[in-house]
């Protein structure tokens, strides 16, 4: 199709500079939002490694003290004190929002008990009991803390992709497409008027 073939209108061009507005308006916010978004990340991040330290830290510890319980006790009489405990730690999941992402908040109960707790009788076992049944609470506290952070940091940075690929669709494709449209119908209406200005002045030449 020729150039001189296509008559855009003065309504199409007023409807692509608003879908301009709206694009650059979407653009900014999702903008905002992305660098909001990795500001939070990197936060959650530190969490992160410092809970992996914590979480490598009371694993090797528990590894220490299950293996000195089982000099002490006897593998007979570890597995006995793990079998006696009746109340188990409960796990519930609810969540939060952060900048529209829903990530999660794990709720522990039960982890931590006393020594009367336990289940185990205390005057048929020996302190390294204690000791171990503690720092494997201690372990499982870290482990519920590192997957309520490993899932949030996650979340978040699918969350940050997604929003990235919709900045840079809008930046590098949608804006730039709907500019061109914009100045290539300010182009021909301009050309349009002039033809038009050209056609009355010979027509009215023509009627003198």
């Amino acid at each position: 199709m020729a150039l001189r073939d296509i008559k855009p209108t003065r309504s199409e061009l007023i409807n692509i500079k608003r879908r301009i507005k709206l694009s650059e308006r979407g653009y900014n916010i999702l903008k905002m939002k992305r660098d909001g978004l990795i500001l939070e990340f990197f936060k959650v991040l530190q969490q992160a490694k410092d809970s992996r330290g914590a979480l490598l830290e009371r694993y090797a510890r528990a590894m220490e003290m299950i293996a000195l319980a089982e000099t002490v006790e006897g593998a007979v009489g570890v597995k006995a004190a793990a079998f006696s405990t009746a109340d188990v730690p409960a796990i519930s999941l609810t969540s939060k929002n952060i900048m529209g992402v829903v990530v999660p908040q794990i709720q522990s109960s039960s982890v931590r008990k006393g020594v009367l707790d336990r289940g185990y009788g205390v005057l048929g076992t020996s302190a390294v009991i204690d000791e171990t049944a503690e720092s494997f609470e201690n372990l499982l506290e870290a482990i519920i803390e590192a997957a309520e952070i490993e899932t949030t940091m996650k979340r978040l940075l699918d969350e940050i992709e997604g929003t990235k690929r919709r900045v840079n669709a809008l930046e590098f494709k949608v804006i730039p497409e709907l500019t061109e449209a914009r100045d290539f119908i300010k182009m021909r209406l301009d050309e349009m008027e002039r033809e038009e200005l050209f056609r009355l002045k010979r027509v009215k030449a023509r009627s003198a």
